[in-house]
């Protein structure tokens, strides 16, 4: 069996194989006679550093005008922190374990041949589907597209955007239709300027380093914070293209937009962790005459529930077995039970960043289940970031900087965090009298999680299994890398 087998057939199990034969509930759609159109927004690395979520650095007028003419979630989440696994999640209701996308694309891991997903869904209805730039899941029979746009390399390039939205449009004509629209920005390399956008790019004075970065400050996490911001910003400005080629197309009124990001920003303690910098993001819904406006919703949401909702609009059956539900009824203002508590993972990013962990989090607390306690976190600067490798300069020695910086780098089996004074979990709780009863219930609800959804790292067999996989795809990645030398 190869490596790529292992990952996708030996992690997935059983469950996967029976995944591909979901059956279709009775659910009924909210649009029976009309189709709506369908507009999806993505970013990638984009937490909530927006204006509309208190963040007063960035310049974003468009996205906070969107966020006005519908529902704002406020604590909005993605199911993994790595770009493949969290878009695997919005194309199938599932969480990375159960449809096998738990690592990054292009590096040979894939969902489960034969899963029923969004665009699949929706073209067997009859919409007319699009993507503008990323797509980054596999495999790629199992969504298809049949407009595809600019591409993701070129999607910086805000009016290119644009022009190609435009383009999509014009080809639907009467059909209904789906277009994602996926940016690049603020992905690193962090680009200051692109065709003049921004039109003042932010220098390391105007900016301050993160507060999840707990406290790590240098010149050089001040020019990358500065060139994220040049990102959020040139994404603002290709949000008001986007939303003015929709107003000229004429369907402005009757398209349900849901904008989001795919994680949070390439720092530290950010992108491919479970800490809230990494899992929390924006995440927007406009429908005009279906949903208020300028309403705020502090529900637990997640990226599972796009495709539901999606479908649920327009007015199609949701697959049974789903881990997500549509968020309908939430932005409609009608009673219905919602989640308490609210689960994400993460596994791998590449084979070298392996690092399986499990996280929950309720109305207060978050408690972070560290899978292989016993070894160091293999991903300390992601993507580069110069934050990890500030903390560990000695004018840090002792501080709380350094002890959190070390937690990332060798983080406990469990850690437990209380939201409302500590967003930024630099206090873990964990093994506090005063916090036993808090965390006891905690780790109950993610076992219970993880027994619903079926997670094959309950297992310890199959633990020990993909970390062997793993090891071995690492030390042959390094083999490699000497030869070269």
């Amino acid at each position: 069996m190869s490596e790529r087998q292992i990952d996708r057939r030996g992690f997935c199990g059983s469950l996967l194989a029976g995944a591909a034969a979901l059956s279709m509930s009775g659910f009924a759609g909210a649009q029976d006679t009309e189709r709506t159109n369908i507009l999806f927004i993505t970013t990638d690395d984009l937490g909530p550093q927006l204006n509309c979520y208190d963040d007063p650095i960035p310049h974003t007028p468009n996205l906070d005008h969107l966020a006005s003419e519908g529902v704002r979630f406020s604590s909005a989440y993605v199911t993994q922190a790595s770009c493949s696994p969290s878009r695997s999640s919005m194309f199938t209701g599932l969480y990375p374990h159960q449809n096998g996308q738990i690592g990054l694309a292009h590096l040979g891991y894939s969902m489960t041949d034969g899963l029923q997903t969004l665009p699949g869904t929706l073209k067997a209805g009859g919409y007319f589907n699009g993507v503008i730039g990323k797509v980054h899941v596999g495999p790629g029979a199992s969504l298809p597209f049949d407009f595809r746009g600019t591409p993701h390399g070129k999607t910086r390039d805000v009016r290119l955007v644009a022009d190609s939205a435009r383009g999509f449009f014009e080809q639907a004509g009467d059909r209904p239709f789906f277009l994602m629209c996926n940016y690049f920005d603020p992905h690193r390399p962090l680009v200051e300027q692109v065709k003049g956008v921004p039109e003042k790019p932010y220098g390391p004075d105007d900016v301050k380093p993160f507060s999840f970065l707990a406290g790590a400050d240098s010149p050089q996490v001040r020019k990358e914070v500065a060139g994220y911001y040049d990102c959020v910003d040139r994404i603002d400005v290709g949000i008001g293209m986007l939303m003015e080629e929709l107003e000229k197309s004429g369907h402005a009124e009757d398209t349900l937009v849901i904008f989001i990001g795919d994680h949070g920003p390439p720092f530290t303690r950010g992108k491919t962790t479970c800490y809230e910098a990494g899992l929390r993001i924006p995440f927007m819904v406009r429908w005009p005459g279906h949903v208020p406006t300028g309403r705020i919703s502090d529900a637990l949401v997640s990226t599972v529930d796009i495709m539901p909702t999606f479908l649920d609009a327009a007015g199609l059956a949701i697959p049974a077995g789903l881990a997500g539900r549509s968020l309908l009824p939430l932005l409609q203002g009608r009673e219905t039970a919602w989640r308490d508590m609210l689960c994400a993972e993460y596994t791998t990013h590449h084979p070298g960043g392996y690092f399986p962990r499990r996280s929950i989090r309720d109305s207060r607390y978050k408690l972070i289940l560290n899978l292989l306690p016993d070894r160091p976190n293999p991903i300390k600067n992601v993507d580069g970031c110069a934050a990890f490798r500030t903390s560990q300069l000695a004018e840090y020695e002792g501080t709380r900087t350094r002890e959190v910086m070390d937690r990332h780098a060798n983080p406990p089996a469990i850690e437990l965090y209380d939201l409302f004074e500590d967003m930024d979990e630099l206090h873990n709780l964990a093994g506090k009298a005063e916090y036993a009863d808090v965390e006891k219930r905690l780790l109950q609800g993610l076992e219970q999680w993880r027994r619903d959804t079926e997670d094959p790292l309950l297992d310890p067999d199959e633990l020990v299994a993909l970390t062997r996989v793993h090891d071995e795809m690492r030390a042959k990645a390094k083999k490699a890398k000497a030869k070269k030398k």
